[in-house]
């Protein structure tokens, strides 16, 4: 009896295409619950839990009336809910809100350039600076939020009663207990 028939079969019993898929999905199955790999998540298990602050800044916000929204929804020793890409988050507490003056660059006829108040051409748009306070933990690469990195540029969603805007992270300051 030949080990190769002239059909492919071993043995005359045993197709070897399908041999080799059989052992391709039992590798397969060996692979996925033998070594699993890491969960995806960036935080450690046993990872430290510190107070943050994070920074951001709203350009452009466009409002009718900026203290009807802060009256109403947004307002400094109240929460928002946060949205960090794409995944909420939940809710953190906002320490501050500074309205940010408009202004614009005019060239000066000496040749130097002096920032002055915008003329409010556009009185429906506002720039804000926000800071948010809340638990982290902390890894070695720096503050994670749920499962992620808060750095400068991160960008956060905020929503609430009244609003829903985009804000951009521009400082990370971890506290100590």
């Amino acid at each position: 009896m030949a080990i190769l028939d002239s059909k492919g079969r071993l043995f005359g019993k045993i197709n070897l295409l399908d041999l080799g898929a059989a052992l391709v999905i039992l590798l397969v199955i060996f692979g996925i619950f033998v070594f699993p790999g890491t969960s995806g998540s960036v935080a450690q298990f046993n990872a430290k839990t510190v107070p943050i602050e994070v920074d951001l800044v709203v350009r452009g916000l466009n409002v009718r009336d900026p203290e009807q929204l802060f009256k109403n929804g947004l307002k400094a020793g109240g929460k928002t809910n946060v949205i960090i890409r794409n995944q909420p988050y939940g809710q953190i507490g906002i320490k501050s809100i500074k309205v940010l003056p408009r202004t614009i660059n005019v060239s000066q006829p000496d040749g130097s350039v002096k920032e002055l108040p915008d003329p409010k051409s556009n009185n429906f748009s506002t720039d804000l600076l926000l800071t948010l306070a809340g638990n982290a933990q902390m890894t070695e690469n720096g503050p994670v939020l749920d499962k992620s990195k808060v750095k400068i540029g991160l960008p956060f969603e905020l929503e609430g009663y009244n609003y829903n805007f985009n804000a951009t992270t521009i400082d990370v300051r971890v506290k100590d207990k």
